[in-house]
């Protein structure tokens, strides 16, 4: 704004030569359009002043020196035209521009903000996007030897994300010493690099948020959920209203006029039959020039024969298409009033009811369907409209005009004279003395975008000709410019009602042509010498913008110029400015006449045209903070919050007016109080049409005193206009009810604050001035959005820079805070008729995430205050409670068990063996030739079959493999690096019979070895592995040069394939001494990152597959299938494990072969009608979305499931229950029974607590509550409880295991209504961890630990890390007991701390991931306390920044959190390991050593 140091006078504008100000004003003009950038303008200004400017120089200077400091304003600055002048806001604007204050009050909010620079971080934006950010928005890896991107996988096909990549760990391995092996990470923060962009960002973030602005916390905590918002407290300093309750101010008394015709329509017929030739309505063509007048001769004679036609000739004689009283639309555009005044006469003349509307543009115009509800509701078939603007409608392809989105089914009938019949000479029309019937209707648009139709009845048309008549002192013959839409409000009422009751001239200014020349209004006045002109402050404006063309024009003829906006917060300057650059132009200053208008109460108040030489109204200079708790305070303290205010004159003649609170029942108001403006005359609406409930709170409204006692019994009209009475009975009206916004219980305007917006140096960034303000209701109170259209040209800094002063300008004005700010590109805000922004449909887009804008900065840390207090946490039950029996505190210990296994009968022959090697040798002799395993392949053959004497053979060949070429030891540890198949289980078997200890690896994914190979190299270094056992193929790939880029290639353990094998027998197998000796390690990468190796010792690994074997009834002759990764866990139990225990035969799918051939799987089943299946989430997820829609394919393939008995999710979560039932629900319709689906629990410390099996309860659900959960309570709800979340049990808890539910950090059991850690203790619980030092301390706590207090048997239990609850059901377990449910609820490590809090990601995720169509995948952590969102968008880019405000709506709806940085990425990137979990701390690592190639990433203040 550094311009301003050159800013002459207006004085000394006016003495400047005619051609310089007009080039000033082209410069202006072409500034305003967005046609030069604003250096250019200075630039050029500058130029054109230098030589009439003698302080030129040195203001140049300080004009230099003070373009980064915001220069105080001068007192030259301060007189209002000048100052109107600079604040141009730019061209085509509706309604808006900015009050007298806001440009000195933003400088100086802006000022105090400098000292205090706030360092807001800049967001993030992928450059290929948004066409129009700069390059430098793009952040590039800072280095270029960044860890590579794991996100590029192979597959190719974008359905597919790249599931199945176990990332390499962050290098953190349970019980590894820190100290050890961690060179290659860097040590901040988790491996983080630390000049990482993001972390500056975020630190940036993080110290704007360490200044608080929210009122102090209390230090207490109720844990009770009904209190979960913080209440304002109210301010024991906000003002309050001390007057008296007003009294009814009356207007003066309508004055008795003898010739006062009876109704509109005998006024038409008399000036028709008598004045013919006189003229009554000019139209203009496109160039602004007269192109055709009518006279009243013309109106009269043409509305007749319309009025003839419409009644006579659209239907057969018995049955009329129009009876009096039916509603007709009409439908003509804004450049032609000659056509519609005749309509609208003609459907009076006729009795039928006009209801004008716009030309609708396109098949869905913004708030179109609204229209089509109102029409839809006056019963209205047929619409009357011109024979060019019917040539203009949208057509269809063979020429029949569109079905408008919502309309109903019109008839279109067009009103060009030569279509028009002429009545015969004894037919007249039926024209009554003006009566209660409806006359005409008019559509509003309410704050919500719905269209509502105000009925106006004959009688009102007519009084309020009179009263308006009156109060303009409107004699026969006057000359009016009408500038406004002529089908509604003031425009139809002066210029096609009042100028026909008073034979006055009419000139019809369209929008059109104040577009292409904006003095055509001023230039009218003067050609006409008319005397009246009706404007909106927007005209003033145009023609102040245009004055170079004013030359040779005179405004003397003027009494009155009506500023129908005069009601506006920013039409004071605009009048001032307007008439100190006309003064020179004959304009008298006391013909300026604002007024005050509302659809329902018609004209609310009007200057009077004033007495030459009397002295000008006062102004009302308000305290803004005042008007916020809508009280009337002079201001007087600072300058910058006041609001300057004119009069709109006094009560209509005949008409009285109240002010009543704007909310709860219509209480006076006192005379210091802001209220609604209610007025009560005969010359108001009536009704809405057809919506009586709302007709009467607005129509027939009584006021109450404070006692609530009624006050008269005379019904008032609600105006929809805030305002008050001030000295003199003079109206002040401060805002409308519309653009109300509450905020904590204060109010505010919206258009105050856009006056606010577009006095911060607006125009390098936004459009044309397009700026919208509304507010939406987010976690219990209004919040303030800004919508505003941002300049092609506008450069990102130049846009972030007006965004964050915004923020500033409008915290400091209006002290209140801005929820959201975006900018949309140019011209794409829904647009009103006359081109103004149509705000219910700007807030609908914003809503519903298809606004698209291309910046936004969201705030929610400052304008959210009431958040609930965060939690201190209270001590737990502590030893000293009294243990009775099983009570804690009168609650039953939450614990449970499976069957007992001593209890369990068993008349098998493999209850002799204790080592799993033996059994297989058992099986090979006594069943030879029976199979155990059988392989497929995508098309679903059977590559490879395996009996179980192919299976001891196959082992033996290895185990002496291992001796020869290993040259190994018993009790070495060997990595087995197999394809899923049955190689992998006889290399396993190998192990055993040689005496090493295998280890099971998932094999490097070729084409992305970089992000896959790792995770193999840090497995095969931790187990200290001896040799590798692999096939031909990966053993190539390990050498491979492209290996050697990953990892260190030349370091690999012994490497043997097993490919071709010597057809040698060992001399004899190995036996272990005892069951306590390991049979395998498990390593697992879990979903926080954390590599963990644990040890099964054989005895687990018999009582694991003896559990598994009774609580699934498997035996020889039993078939299953089995869909799952077998490297760990369960999965590889199930995989290489059960069938040589049990026996029975199990047939393998790979995962991976489902990607090819989706039918795959459920296929199989089908086909060996197999009853109990295993599958993985991934894989579930799989056939959900893929065969979503192809279940008739399924079914013509002759697939049907009803033989499933169990399918069951292998899992190591919480039962993700949706896509459970969705799977469900899916293929239902091919046989699968509901009860089937059901999931598994398993830890590292167990990998296997849960199986739902064959017999016992089906798996129960509860609904608990949210709240309660986050502060580790359980409280169940019932279903469709607001804030209730469904858990699902997760199985039947396994024979010989036992579950007790943990406090974590007192190590105490709880009782069941306590959320807390599972242990679990069992036969086949590991026996430690597996690590390069055992960390003894950590194997203690996890492996053999106790209970601190009630367990007198002192029981060994391990700890699994998750966190769950039990739930005594109703039902009956095998023992005969009640059944007792173990729910998970998630892992430990994966919740987060916020507020004191426990909140697990997968609650937030599911919220997010519901908000828009276009999230796939959402994954969430914290960084520092902050809640990081990362959501992958899935449709165009253009959509991310919609995603924003979505993602921080529903986070703080729900969860009560505030998110502070949201990141959108591509489909893909969030890491998902082969079980199908997100891998959250890996996202986190990638974000903070910036790695994810964001779209977006938006920091939120």
């Amino acid at each position: 704004m550094a311009e301003r140091g050159l800013e002459p006078s207006p004085a000394a504008v006016a003495a400047l030569p005619p051609e310089v100000r007009a080039q000033l004003a082209e410069l202006e003009l072409e500034l305003s359009e967005g046609d030069i950038t604003q250096k250019g303008y200075e630039k050029k200004r500058s130029k054109l002043l230098s030589p009439y400017s003698p302080q030129t120089q040195e203001t140049d200077s300080t004009g230099q020196k003070d373009r980064n400091q915001t220069p105080a304003p001068t007192p030259a600055q301060t007189s209002a035209p000048s100052k109107y002048h600079r604040s141009r806001s730019g061209g085509a604007r509706d309604e808006r521009y900015r009050s007298d204050i806001h440009t000195e009050a933003v400088q100086a909010a802006l000022a105090k903000h400098k000292e205090q620079k706030m360092a807001l971080p800049m967001p993030t934006k992928r450059r290929s996007t948004f066409v129009q950010s700069p390059a430098d928005a793009c952040t590039p890896p800072e280095n270029v030897s960044a860890p590579p991107d794991v996100t590029a996988t192979t597959s190719s096909s974008s359905s597919l994300r790249p599931a199945n990549i176990d990332l390499p760990p962050s290098g953190i391995v349970k019980g590894m010493h820190k100290g050890s092996n961690r060179s290659s990470l860097m040590d901040t923060a988790d491996g983080v690099p630390v000049s990482s962009r993001v972390s500056t960002k975020i630190q940036q973030l993080l110290s704007t948020l360490k200044r608080p602005k929210r009122p102090p916390l209390k230090e207490f905590f109720v844990d009770d959920s009904e209190e979960i918002v913080e209440v304002p407290r109210p301010d024991p300093n906000q003002p309050k209203p001390e007057g008296r309750q007003m009294m009814p101010v009356k207007g003066e008394p309508l004055g008795v006029i003898c010739n006062w015709p009876p109704a509109l329509e005998s006024a038409l017929q008399r000036w028709g039959s008598t004045q013919a030739k006189c003229p009554c309505l000019t139209g203009l063509d496109m160039s602004g020039k007269p192109v055709y007048t009518l006279t009243y001769g013309k109106l009269w004679s043409r509305s007749l024969k319309l009025a003839y036609t419409l009644l006579n000739k659209l239907g057969t004689k018995n049955e009329p298409v129009l009876k009096p009283g039916d509603r007709v639309a009409l439908v003509y555009p804004n450049n032609d009033p000659v056509m519609f005044m005749v309509a609208f006469y003609g459907c009076l003349l006729a009795e039928v009811i006009p209801v004008p509307i716009e030309v609708p543009l396109t098949r869905k115009d913004a708030g179109g369907q609204q229209i089509g509800f109102l029409l839809g509701s006056c019963g209205i078939a047929l619409a009357l409209t011109s024979e060019i603007c019917l040539k203009g409608l949208p057509k269809t392809q063979n020429g029949e005009i569109v079905q408008f989105k919502g309309w109903p089914r019109l008839k279109w009938v067009v009103t060009d004279s030569k279509y028009l019949s002429k009545p015969p000479k004894d037919w007249q029309p039926h024209i009554s003395p003006a009566g209660t019937e409806p006359a005409y209707i008019e559509y509003k648009t309410s704050k919500e975008g719905s269209v509502m139709g105000v009925t106006v009845s004959r009688l009102a048309m007519l009084s309020h000709c009179q009263a308006l008549s009156q109060a303009c002192n409107y004699s026969e013959g006057e000359a009016v410019v009408n500038v406004l839409d002529f089908k509604k409000d003031a425009g139809l009422w002066h210029g096609m009602f009042a100028n026909v009751m008073n034979k006055m001239h009419t000139i019809s200014v369209p929008y059109s042509v104040m577009k292409t020349c904006p003095l055509s209004w001023v230039q009218r006045v003067h050609a006409h010498k008319a005397k009246v002109a009706l404007v909106k402050c927007r005209d003033l404006h145009w023609a102040m913008m245009a004055h170079r063309d004013q030359r040779d024009v005179s405004l003397s003829s003027l009494r009155m110029l009506i500023v129908t906006d005069g009601a506006n917060p920013w039409s004071v300057s605009s009048c001032d400015a307007f008439l100190s650059l006309f003064q020179s132009h004959g304009l008298k200053p006391e013909a300026i006449c604002p007024c005050a208008t509302s659809a329902e109460a018609m004209t609310v108040a009007i200057r009077r045209p004033g007495i030459p030489g009397a002295p000008l109204p006062g102004r009302a200079i308000l305290s803004m903070n005042g008007l916020s708790y809508g009280v009337i305070r002079v201001n007087t303290e600072d300058k910058n919050s006041a609001l300057t205010v004119q009069d709109v004159g006094h009560v209509m003649p005949g008409g009285m007016m109240c002010i009543v609170k704007p909310d709860g029942p219509p209480q006076l108001c006192k005379t210091d109080e802001i209220g609604e403006i209610c007025v009560s005359s005969r010359t108001g609406g009536m009704t809405y049409f057809g919506l009586a409930g709302v007709t009467k709170n607005t129509f027939e409204v009584i006021p109450v005193a404070s006692s609530g006692s009624p006050v008269g019994d005379v019904p008032f009209i609600r105006s929809g206009l805030l305002g008050f009475v001030g000295p003199g009975s003079l109206v002040f009206v401060v805002g409308k009810m519309d653009g109300l916004l509450m905020v904590s219980g204060r109010r505010h305007n919206a258009d105050d604050i856009v006056a606010t917006g577009l006095a911060v140096e607006s125009i390098k960034t936004v459009y044309r001035g397009r700026i919208a303000v509304f507010s939406v209701s987010v976690f219990y109170d209004e919040r303030i959005v800004v919508v505003a259209e941002q300049r092609p040209d506008a450069s990102e800094e130049d846009s972030f820079q007006w965004m964050s002063r915004v923020l500033q300008a409008i915290d400091s004005i209006h002290q209140v805070g801005v929820y959201c700010l975006a900018l949309v590109p140019a011209n794409t805000l829904p647009k009103t008729p006359l081109g103004g922004i149509h705000i219910s449909q700007t807030k609908q887009l914003f809503l519903e995430g298809s606004l698209h804008p291309c910046n936004i900065l969201m705030c929610p840390h400052t304008c959210v205050t009431n958040l609930p207090k965060p939690r201190q946490k209270q001590p737990g039950v502590g030893p000293a409670s009294v243990m009775v029996g099983n009570l804690v505190a009168g609650k039953r210990i939450a614990q449970a068990a499976g069957r007992d296994l001593g209890q369990i009968e068993e008349n098998d022959l493999v209850r002799k063996h204790q080592f799993l090697a033996e059994i297989l040798q058992w099986r090979a002799q006594a069943t030879p030739d029976h199979v155990l395993f059988m392989l497929l392949n995508a098309k679903g053959t059977t590559v490879c079959t395996a009996s179980c004497l192919q299976l001891h053979k196959r082992a033996e060949r290895i185990a002496s493999v291992l001796g020869d070429k290993g040259h190994l030891n018993a009790g070495d540890n060997v990595v087995l690096l197999y394809p899923p198949g049955i190689e992998l289980i006889a290399a396993f078997y190998g192990c055993l019979y040689a005496g090493c200890v295998p280890v099971t690896v998932r094999p490097p994914h070729a084409q992305n070895l970089t992000a896959t190979l790792p995770t193999v190299r840090m497995i095969v270094d931790v187990s200290k592995a001896a040799c590798i056992l692999t096939t031909q193929t990966l053993m190539r790939l390990l050498k491979s040069r492209e290996a050697a880029a990953a990892v260190d290639v030349k370091t690999w353990p012994t490497i043997i394939d097993t490919d071709d094998l010597p057809r040698k027998r060992l001399p004899q197998l190995y036996k272990p001494p005892t069951p306590e000796m390991l049979a395998y390690l498990d390593f697992s990468v879990s979903t926080t990152g954390m590599l963990t190796g644990v040890k099964m010792s054989h005895s687990a690994v018999n009582a694991l597959c003896r559990a598994i074997k009774l609580q699934c009834e498997l035996y020889s002759s039993r078939q299953i299938a089995i869909c799952l990764d077998p490297y760990c866990g369960l999965g590889f139990a199930l995989w290489c494990l059960c069938s040589v225990y049990s026996g029975h035969q199990s047939v393998l799918i790979p995962p991976l072969e489902l990607e090819n051939n989706l039918f795959l799987w459920l296929a199989t089943v089908n086909q060996y009608k197999i009853r109990d299946t295993f599958c993985s989430y991934s894989v579930m997820e799989l056939c959900t979305k893929g065969l979503g829609n192809q279940v008739e394919v399924l079914k013509t393939r002759g697939i049907n499931l009803s033989c499933i008995r169990t399918c069951v999710v292998v899992a190591e979560e919480r039962p993700r229950i949706t896509l459970q039932q969705s799977f469900s629900k899916l293929f239902k319709d091919i046989g699968l029974s509901p009860r089937a689906v059901s999931t598994t629990f398993g830890s590292r410390v167990n990998v296997a607590i849960c199986l739902q099996g064959t017999s016992g309860p089906d798996p129960t659900t509860v609904y608990v509550d949210l709240k309660s959960l986050r502060h580790d309570r359980v409280r169940l709800v019932e279903r469709g409880a607001p804030q209730s979340l469904l858990l699902s049990e997760s199985g039947k808890i396994l024979p010989g295991v036992k579950v007790v539910i943990v406090n974590p950090e007192t190590k105490g059991p709880v009782g069941d209504s306590h959320l807390g850690e599972i242990w679990v203790n069992s036969p086949h619980t590991a026996s430690g961890y597996y690590t390069i030092y055992d960390s003894e301390t950590l194997q203690a706590d996890h492996f053999n630990t106790r209970l601190s207090f009630g367990d007198a048997a002192q029981t060994l239990w391990a700890r699994t890390g998750y966190l769950g609850f039990v739930r005594r059901t109703e039902l009956t377990a095998a023992t005969g007991e009640r059944h007792d449910a173990l729910y998970v609820v998630g892992a430990l490590d994966e919740t987060l701390e916020l507020r004191g809090l426990r909140y697990h990601p997968i609650d937030i995720e599911t919220s997010v991931s519901r908000v828009h169509r276009s999230i796939a995948e959402c994954a969430v952590f914290t960084w520092t306390n902050l809640l990081v969102v990362v959501v992958e968008l899935c449709g165009s880019e253009q959509e991310a920044l919609d995603l924003v405000p979505l993602v921080t709506n529903v986070v703080l709806e729900e969860h009560y959190l505030i998110v502070g940085v949201v990141v959108v990425v591509d489909p893909g990137v969030i890491p998902i390991n082969s079980r199908g979990e997100k891998q959250r701390m890996h996202l986190r690592d990638s974000f903070l050593a910036d790695q994810l190639d964001p779209i977006y990433v938006a920091y939120n203040m």
